[in-house]
């Protein structure tokens, strides 16, 4: 047997093997229009830096032959697609990312989807690289999935585009075509604010101006694309800003241990350096910097470590420890760029859950300054944000969070927002700046309270909101349940949809936004007047679940009540009592819920009615028993 040295071994190996630890990183992702080969590059990348092993090109050859799109050659496009459905379709759904290395540098690439409807996935590759590789087919020149992705590469902080002007081959390496390529986007992008934009023609299925200079461009004397991303200066030092760190776990291993576990978002940490806790501003001294190989003397952006700290204070999942010399502002308002991502449009006012770091917070939209079109980057008026708008919005927030503007920190100017029935995260968004509109704004201490109104009552307030289709028969029992109340002497008041129309929400039609404004003005009254220790019925259609949840919102558990009138929509329409669905029938209405309009019924409802069957006096019944069960009612 011949021994090798490991001198001998490392010479014959990949580069990634090659590198010494503290060799440079870059991470960038490739992103475009669909079918413009990005999937191709990369695997072409993979496969001229030797990233590749033996069983992986076999499997390749194998899967090119009953997969591939490009004839007799290797389909490199099959290394990133990875999926089934990606295969068969020959479509990138969903990020994929990879490792290669160079005798320069490693690097960490996303190959991220073009369809429209998966732009979300895109965002999700783009919020963690320094570099973009914006891919443009040479046919087809800068379309508007080719701008959308330049306006959210800009928006996400990357400032070091690489224009891949690629499928050259098919037009047989037209000089002319690729310079008004390049000039038409320069134009385009000359408003983004990046650092550097460099054009490089390439066919990716080929190799030309990958990794090494073309024949067939002989008039093309810059860097091939693989030079570039070896020389290219990207590097910012977030160990120099002031230190944070959002805590991502308590670890609390046994009685004797306590430490705050999470990733440094910037600066640097030491034993003894002086920390704030926010958004509490308690202030405290570091102790201890604790690793899985042991105790570290100094912590720096992008360590994952456990910092134990001198004194026992309240830290909890979502705070930030940040140096004490320099604390992240903290506030509840803020303007913010936000990309919508779900197919269920953004109303102002809609309840949401709001993700930035590892702190989760209640908030809403309340303002669409304007939607932005990623085409002429004109401002647009919006009431309202569709799948894959990009828009100016004001944000509100129940509890104040530490943050930075997204330009200085990535990860304390960054927030997802989700779905609070499906729990689907349906936008992201960058923080611009705090609103401080607010500041002179502070609650009024009263003496009498809703417990001490409560009292003089004798009764538990409660708000029971009735929901369930026009025709339901909401109204009928919620009459009902309030006379019977009065009749025991509760003191109690109704909020009916048609009577507050009338007045307080005169100025509402019934689109999806005047429906949300409706419910969000309904909901503040409702809990006004349980403030005021009464027992509000509240009967509104509410056709929406997250709307119900926002009107839940910020009360304790046990006041509202959440009851569902259930009558199958072939009996409401053959009740009928206001005549409504003749009129949707004879089309002199629309937006009709349960016909053109979406009806979203309870999942979990506190109280239950189904109404076939029964009698609207013992479906009331059925309602004040259910409060005495509660000890609403005594």
């Amino acid at each position: 047997m011949v021994e090798m040295s490991a001198t001998a071994i490392l010479a014959d190996a990949p580069p990634l093997l090659r590198l010494p630890p503290e060799a440079g990183l870059l991470r960038f992702l490739t992103c475009g229009s669909v079918d413009d080969g990005k999937s191709t590059l990369i695997g072409r990348l993979l496969y001229e830096t030797r990233a590749l092993f033996e069983d992986q090109l076999t499997a390749l050859e194998h899967d090119s032959r009953k997969f591939g799109t490009a004839g007799e050659h290797i389909d490199f496009a099959l290394l990133m697609d990875g999926l089934e459905a990606e295969r068969e379709q020959g479509i990138t759904i969903d990020v994929a990312y990879r490792f290669f290395a160079t005798d320069r540098r490693r690097f960490i690439v996303a190959d991220t989807p073009g369809h429209q409807q998966y732009t979300r996935n895109m965002a999700t590759g783009a919020s963690t690289a320094d570099l973009a590789v914006l891919l443009i087919d040479a046919r087809k020149g800068v379309v508007t999935q080719t701008r959308r992705h330049s306006f959210i590469v800009s928006l996400l902080g990357i400032r070091h585009v690489i224009l891949a002007v690629n499928k050259m081959d098919l037009i047989d390496f037209d000089r002319e075509r690729f310079d008004a390529i390049r000039a038409e986007y320069e134009r385009f992008a000359a408003d983004l604010g990046f650092a550097s934009l460099t054009a490089i023609p390439l066919s990716a299925r080929f190799g030309d101006n990958v990794t090494r200079a073309s024949a067939n461009t002989p008039w093309y004397e810059g860097p091939t694309l693989l030079e570039y991303l070896e020389t290219v200066t990207v590097e910012t030092d977030p160990a120099a800003a002031p230190f944070r760190m959002p805590v991502q776990w308590v670890n609390r291993p046994h009685l004797d241990f306590r430490g705050y576990a999470g990733t440094v978002a910037a600066g640097r940490v030491r034993p003894g350096d002086a920390l704030t806790v926010l958004p509490s501003g308690k202030t405290t001294t570091l102790a201890r910097i604790v690793t899985a190989d042991g105790d570290i003397a100094q912590a720096s952006a992008g360590d994952a470590v456990t910092l134990v700290l001198a004194e026992e204070i309240d830290v909890s999942r979502g705070d930030v420890l940040a140096a004490a010399s320099a604390p992240a502002p903290v506030a509840d308002q803020f303007a913010a760029h936000l990309v919508w991502m779900s197919e269920t449009p953004l109303f102002p006012g809609r309840s949401y859950l709001f993700k930035s770091g590892t702190r989760t917070v209640a908030g809403s939209v309340t303002a669409i300054k304007h939607r932005i079109n990623v085409d002429t980057h004109e401002h647009l008026a919006a009431k309202d944000l569709h799948l894959n708008d990009v828009g100016v919005v004001n944000l509100s927030l129940a509890s104040p969070l530490a943050f930075e503007p997204y330009a200085t920190n990535r990860t304390l100017g960054s927030f997802i927002v989700i779905d609070r029935s499906s729990n689907e995260t349906a936008g992201a968004g960058t923080i611009d700046f705090a609103l401080r509109r607010g500041t002179n704004l502070t609650w009024q201490h009263l003496d009498v309270d809703r417990a001490a109104r409560s009292a003089l009552k004798e009764q538990s307030p409660a708000i029971l909101w009735f929901t369930g289709l026009s025709g339901a028969g909401k109204s009928t029992i919620a009459n009902l349940v309030e006379r019977k109340l009065h009749a025991m002497g509760r003191h109690t008041y109704v909020l009916d949809g048609d009577n507050v129309r009338h007045g307080l929400n005169r100025d509402l039609g019934f689109t999806e936004a005047d429906r949300v404004e409706n419910i969000r003005r309904v909901a503040e009254v409702a809990k006004l007047f349980a403030d005021a220790g009464l027992i509000v019925i509240a009967s509104f259609i509410s056709p929406y679940r997250a709307d119900r949840a926002m009107a839940r919102s910020g009360l304790e558990d046990g006041i509202f009540l959440e009851v569902f009138v259930d009558t199958p929509i072939e009996e409401c329409q053959r009740r009928d009592p206001k005549g409504l669905y003749a009129k949707v029938a004879a089309g002199q209405i629309s937006n009709f819920t349960g016909i053109d309009a979406p009806y979203e019924p309870p999942e979990n409802p506190e109280i239950h009615l189904p109404t076939v069957g029964h009698t609207p006096e013992s479906l009331a019944d059925e309602v004040v028993a259910n409060l005495h069960r509660r000890g609403i009612v005594r």
